[in-house]
């Protein structure tokens, strides 16, 4: 069976096709610049050229309608009809406490994402609208709704519940979900198989390093505790975000400035974190060269990069009782060298000793960087969201 995977933004849509017969990425491309001038389709079918167009698309409609005429084109498409797509799998950001994990979209499941618009304003609409296009443009097909909060969702009470009032909860679902939780899933789960954990009980340890980054603390890849929260503005220090702040920052800040609280939380999301500190940069090639270069600001946001993450490592280590492995991910884990480097420094009181040539070699590729006598096993694995969801989806079709 083959399933197209969704990722819709708000002017933007992601897809890959995927042999579910043995995981293979038939096809994947990107929609960019819906319902603004320039709009662009980029199609990367396998074995072939790349296949490049610029068209209008008022919407996502047109959007899907266009990606499905490249699957189904004679030169540059993978598949001879429709048909061939059994269901489509449709990456959605929020689903509230009402919705735990994947499901197969229905009325409700569109009513609760439509509810939790105000959890998630740049993702949630934008996803429905990619659900109710591909509804419209391939009438009859199962479409199954991948939450990103799912993960976050085997948390127990004390690691989900903020110390607020009780009727905040119950009315407004306020609580941390975490985020990135479809790529924890994924790799906590590659990891115990990867490293030979024992699959209900090995404890994982997930460093998801992006533009965005998360961490998370699992047993049997269930999530015992995640860094987001209500938002993915909670946690670590983030390419643009500000991660763990005191509260009344957002007050004070507004106060002083004179702006209003949604003004603070917009600096805090879009105009804070390693850009912020370094001065330079939200990307971390350009952070790591200015800090090899010397400059200060470049050197404190690196260090308090690493210092907010080894310490939510060293709290995760603690809560778990001890740790098998710690795994990086995601585009600054998977390709960071220097930041895995660095964290493993501050953990060898603990008996963590890595292979630095090893390190030093791994881009982008699934590897073991501990060494045999270290005490807990560090690796790296590559996130694969899309086939997440597709695996997710099939097991619906399936059912």
């Amino acid at each position: 069976m083959k399933i197209l995977v969704l990722n819709c933004g708000s002017s933007s849509l992601k897809y890959q096709l995927i042999d579910m017969e043995d995981e293979s990425v038939l096809a994947k491309g990107l929609c960019e610049r819906i319902g603004i001038p320039g709009s662009r389709l980029t199609h990367r079918p396998a074995g072939k050229d790349t296949y490049e167009v610029e068209v209008e698309m008022k919407d996502h409609r047109v959007a899907v309608e266009l990606v499905m005429k490249a699957l189904l084109d004679p030169v540059h498409g993978v598949i001879h009809s429709e048909d061939e797509v059994g269901a489509i799998g449709h990456r959605v950001l929020h689903g509230g406490k009402d919705i735990t994990q994947s499901c197969v979209v229905d009325a409700n499941v569109k009513w609760v994402i439509r509810e939790c618009f105000d959890l998630g304003p740049l993702h949630n609409p934008a996803n429905l609208i990619g659900i109710e296009a591909c509804e419209a443009a391939m009438p009859g097909k199962v479409n199954v709704a991948v939450f990103d909060t799912s993960f976050g969702m085997g948390m127990k009470p004390e690691a989900y519940r903020y110390a607020i009032p009780d009727e905040y909860y119950e009315k407004y679902g306020v609580r941390r979900y975490g985020f990135h939780g479809t790529s924890h899933d994924f790799v906590s789960h590659e990891a115990l198989k990867y490293l030979d954990l024992d699959p209900e009980k090995g404890k994982v340890i997930v460093c998801h390093l992006g533009n965005g980054a998360s961490i998370s603390a699992s047993v049997g890849g269930v999530c015992v505790d995640t860094s987001m929260g209500l938002t993915p503005l909670e946690g670590l220090i983030m390419g643009t975000r500000s991660g763990d702040v005191d509260p009344a920052v957002v007050q004070y800040i507004t106060n002083k400035e004179g702006i209003t609280v949604d003004d603070t939380l917009n600096i805090l999301n879009k105009k804070s974190g390693m850009a912020a500190l370094s001065g330079v940069s939200s990307d971390f090639r350009d952070i790591e060269k200015a800090y090899k270069e010397g400059n200060e600001h470049a050197i404190l946001a690196m260090h308090a990069y690493i210092h907010r993450l080894v310490k939510y490592i060293g709290a995760y280590n603690t809560i778990l009782k001890g740790t098998d492995a710690i795994v990086f991910t995601a585009g600054v884990g998977e390709n960071g060298p220097m930041v895995r480097r660095m964290v493993c420094e501050y953990l060898e009181f603990l008996g963590v000793k890595i292979d630095e040539e090893k390190n030093l070699a791994t881009f982008g590729k699934q590897a073991v960087l501990s060494t045999p006598d270290s005490t807990i096993k560090v690796a790296v694995i590559p996130t694969n969201e899309e086939l997440a969801i597709a695996r997710d989806t099939l097991r619906f079709v399936q059912q």
